[in-house]
Formats: C-alpha cells, sequence, structure tokens
C-alpha cells in the first residue's frame, strides 16, 4: 500500500516517500494555549494522530514529536495566571495524547 498526500507547495498530491524507509519522523507544533480551550483545538492533534497511525501502519519506525506552546506575546498580555489555568485544561481535551 502506498501513501498518497496532498503537497501545499506544489498543490498536488504526491506520493510519499520517507527520506530513510527505514525511520519515519514527524514534529507537530501543537497549540499556544492562552485563553479557554475550544473544539478548534482538538483538530490539530485529531488530524496527526491519524497520519501518525496511518504511518505506523505502513513503515516500521515512526517517531512522532509534538510540543505545547505556553509562552508568547498574547499569554504575557492576558497575564501568568491564566496561562496556567489554560495550559493546564488541554490535555484534558485529549486525553491519552499526552
Amino acid at each position: 500500500m502506498s501513501l498518497t498526500l496532498y503537497n501545499t507547495l506544489s498543490r498536488k498530491k504526491e506520493p510519499f516517500t520517507p527520506l530513510d524507509a527505514e525511520r519515519v519522523t514527524m514534529y507537530v507544533c501543537g497549540p499556544t494555549v492562552y485563553n479557554r480551550v475550544h473544539i478548534g483545538n482538538a483538530r490539530p492533534p485529531v488530524v496527526f494522530d491519524t497520519l501518525y497511525r496511518v504511518l505506523q501502519s505502513l513503515y516500521p519506525n515512526v517517531q512522532y514529536a509534538r510540543n505545547i506552546t505556553d509562552i508568547d506575546d498574547k499569554n504575557y498580555a492576558h497575564g501568568g495566571g491564566i496561562r496556567g489555568r489554560y495550559f493546564g485544561a488541554f490535555p484534558a481535551l485529549c486525553p491519552g495524547l499526552f
């Protein structure tokens, strides 16, 4: 089975070919949690977790890293106490992923 993905640079569907056939790596920037959690925060974990599972079924070794950004100018504007309260709520939206 082969995997075809949409390449936003070329604006075409292209076959996925890993640089290393023995190891596929993916790094996903997570949300910057600075306000109440909403359904839009769940989209990237669901989409990229699905891609990860598809890649796992095709390749022997898939490395998947993601982060949650908790510091930026919006956080400073809201004040440090708010950041901690909302940051802690995000993993509850996606149990089992963190």
